[in-house]
C-alpha cells in the first residue's frame, strides 16, 4: 500500500494510498482501544488514528458529519497540514511532539469522512495539547 497521508504522534497513525477518485464507501469502525480506522480495499487507502481520549472526544464534542462543507474541511486541512509540516522540521522546538510529517495532496479526493476525521483529530491535537496550528480552533 502505497504511503500518502502519515501522522505519527503518541500513539497516532495515519496512513492513506495515492487515490485520484472520490471516496464513496468506507469501512469505518472504533476500536475498544480508542482506535478509529477508514478503510476502503478498493481504493487502497486506511486512515488509522490512535491516540488517547480522541475517539470520544469526536462522539461527544465534535460537530456532526454534514456540519461543515466537505470544502471546508479541505482547506482546513490544507492549512493545518502545512502548520504541521513546518513545525515536524523542528523538533528541538516544539519537543518531539510534530514528529512526522503529513503528506496531504490537495489535488487527491479523499472524501468528507477521511477529511471528517483529519480535520477533527487536528481540532483534538490543538485543543489536548495546547498548540495553535493557524487561525481560530473550532471548539465544538
Amino acid at each position: 500500500m502505497k504511503t500518502l497521508i502519515s501522522l505519527l504522534l503518541v500513539l497516532l497513525a495515519v496512513i492513506g494510498c495515492n487515490s485520484s477518485k472520490n471516496i464513496a464507501s468506507n469501512d469505518i469502525s472504533a476500536k475498544v482501544s480508542d482506535t478509529v480506522k477508514i478503510a476502503n480495499e478498493e481504493l487502497e487507502y486506511e486512515v488509522i488514528i490512535i491516540d488517547p481520549g480522541f475517539s470520544s472526544w469526536v462522539a461527544s464534542r465534535a460537530r456532526p458529519r454534514g456540519y461543515y462543507s466537505e470544502s471546508y474541511l479541505e482547506n482546513k486541512n490544507q492549512l493545518y497540514v502545512m502548520e504541521w509540516n513546518s513545525r515536524a522540521l523542528q523538533p528541538q522546538r516544539y519537543n518531539n511532539l510534530y514528529q512526522m510529517r503529513i503528506d496531504y495532496d490537495p489535488s487527491i479526493r479523499y472524501g468528507y469522512e477521511v477529511n471528517y476525521l483529519i480535520f477533527n483529530y487536528f481540532v483534538y491535537f490543538q485543543v489536548t495539547y495546547n498548540q495553535r496550528l493557524g487561525g481560530i480552533v473550532p471548539f465544538p
